[in-house]
């Protein structure tokens, strides 16, 4: 089998998977919003004072297929998703695809700052505990992570809103006017993802220099910081390739605690309104959004693990021979 066939091979068959977890995704949300006992079109409806006309509600769920079987809905939903309708949503009738992309751009500028900021620091807290002679501060670094990993994301948003906002106002509590606005949210997302990629990475330090190469590099009188810099770090970061889809799915998640705490318009934003309201269509763009993007990354790494280890090209050579 050549390599050009075994690439191939393996793009193929990643993208077959792709294109299932989209599938399983979608179809799981749809599931479980399908079995929550609320009504949208109630809920819509009933928002006012008065009570729902009957024949109003029966004429909304037939607009909208909530009248026909679950299968018939799953099947016209999916059917209008694989078009790249997401349709309309429920309670303001805008199209769905529309909202997404008004609220994405946010999202993004958010979750792409914070991972910035997540890797940053995370790297230089790694590096700082692997190079530093003082056991006492190793052992204080060593620590941090940890600490940073248990911390409730909403807990360090309000904390942050306390003490930059309010007892001292450097920073805007709310609102998505200008980089100011970003820097308290940005933040609150970056903390629990630095931890991650700082333990990930203190391990993979650790690892490395241990590794036979290192010894003999050292006793050609190398120092330690041109070893961590120049051989030990290069190889321990692939690791942290396999962490990129773990902390977009961590900085998805946490942006829709993280926009309500800050009242920053958004996917998060968007996804904790229509999930309190059963507005399905939402919902499920959001989910179809989300998951996309986790697979992209995660295809993404796949794809680019062979260009910083051959190894890992040969490995899966011999796996699909």
């Amino acid at each position: 089998m050549t390599r050009g066939t075994t690439a191939r091979g393996y793009l193929v068959t990643r993208l077959a998977q792709a294109v299932f977890v989209l599938w399983a995704a979608y179809t799981l949300s749809f599931l479980i919003l399908y079995i929550l006992p609320s009504d949208p079109i109630s809920i819509m409806l009933n928002q006012g004072d008065g009570q729902a006309d009957p024949a109003q509600v029966a004429a909304l769920r037939a607009v909208y297929h909530l009248d026909q079987p679950l299968i018939v809905q799953y099947g016209i939903a999916l059917g209008h998703a694989l078009m790249l309708d997401l349709g309309h949503s429920i309670q303001t009738g805008q199209p769905v695809a529309g909202m997404l992309a008004q609220a994405a751009p946010a999202t993004a500028a958010l979750a792409l700052t914070a991972l910035v900021s997540a890797l940053v620091l995370g790297v230089l807290l790694a590096l700082a505990a692997s190079n530093t002679r003082s056991p006492r501060l190793r052992q204080v670094l060593h620590s941090l992570p940890s600490l940073g990993v248990c911390l409730p994301t909403f807990w360090i948003g309000l904390l942050l809103l306390q003490w930059l906002s309010f007892g001292w106002p450097l920073f805007p509590a709310m609102g998505n006017e200008g980089w100011r606005s970003l820097v308290l949210p940005a933040a609150t997302l970056a903390v629990p993802s630095a931890a991650t990629v700082a333990q990930v990475l203190l391990r993979s330090l650790e690892g490395v220099w241990h590794q036979p190469f290192i010894h003999a590099l050292r006793a050609k009188g190398l120092t330690r910081l041109r070893l961590l810099l120049g051989h030990v770090l290069p190889n321990a970061a692939i690791p942290l390739l396999t962490m990129a889809g773990l902390i977009m799915g961590n900085l998805l998640a946490g942006s829709v605690v993280t926009e309500t705490v800050f009242s920053r318009e958004g996917v998060g934003r968007l996804a904790q309104s229509a999930v309190a309201v059963k507005d399905i269509p939402v919902v499920q763009g959001v989910v179809v959004l989300a998951a996309t993007v986790f697979v992209l990354v995660n295809l993404a790494v796949d794809l680019a693990y062979p260009l910083l280890d051959a190894r890992i090209t040969r490995q899966r050579g011999r796996a699909l021979a």
